[in-house]
């Protein structure tokens, strides 16, 4: 939902940075790269040790690569299979890490040791991957799963607003309501996704199944 609806206004503001790499000779495939090993950095390197801020801060520093890449793409008549591939494979990537950083905080011997959210930061990690999954497997199966309440920017915005807050000094328990929230979404996104797909295939085979 996010992602649609802020994927116009957010391209007018990154055009200009996107022209300012292309200047300088950098490709989209380096942004793409650099831009998921600091989100793997900022959620590994402060996520566990419960460096909530500065994590948060970094990840959206460097998150903003996932799209300034497509742009670039875009301008420089360079979009294509391998770009997307790239993208695609990588923001999984990115994501795994931002939420596996929540587990190792929770599951840790620490004073911050809650298994309840380790186990719902864990859900979010596993329900993401089979989100992108169904609509990836629908896609090469000739149909569409364009469809569901959490996509990958609703999750992403949620998760690190919640994080940033909670660096700010908020209560952790505020964390925890949100991975509450993000792992039942998700798996009604699942869900829709999976009746979207059954009714195109069931469709195919017999029209007036649909």
């Amino acid at each position: 939902m996010l992602n649609r609806l802020m994927r116009e206004t957010w391209t007018k503001v990154m055009t200009p940075i996107a022209r300012l790499f292309l200047r300088l000779g950098i490709s989209p495939d380096v942004v793409t790269i650099v831009g998921t090993l600091g989100v793997c950095v900022g959620a590994l390197a402060f996520f566990p040790r419960g460096q909530f801020l500065w994590g948060t801060l970094v990840i959206v520093l460097f998150i903003f690569g996932d799209n300034i890449d497509g742009v670039m793409a875009r301008m420089s008549g360079r979009e294509g299979q391998w770009g997307a591939f790239l993208d695609s494979t990588l923001d999984r990537v990115g994501d795994a890490t931002i939420f596996g950083g929540l587990v190792l905080h929770f599951a840790g011997q620490g004073v911050d040791n809650n298994l309840l959210v380790a186990g719902l930061a864990l859900a979010c990690l596993i329900l993401g991957m089979v989100v992108s999954y169904a609509k990836a497997r629908a896609e090469g199966l000739g149909m569409t799963a364009n469809v569901g309440i959490a996509e990958r920017a609703d999750r992403l915005a949620l998760v690190l607003v919640a994080t940033g807050l909670v660096g700010f000094g908020l209560p952790k328990v505020l964390l925890g309501i949100v991975l509450a929230l993000l792992a039942v979404a998700s798996f009604i996104t699942v869900l829709q996704r999976m009746i979207t797909v059954h009714r195109q295939a069931f469709a195919a085979i017999d029209p007036q199944a649909s």
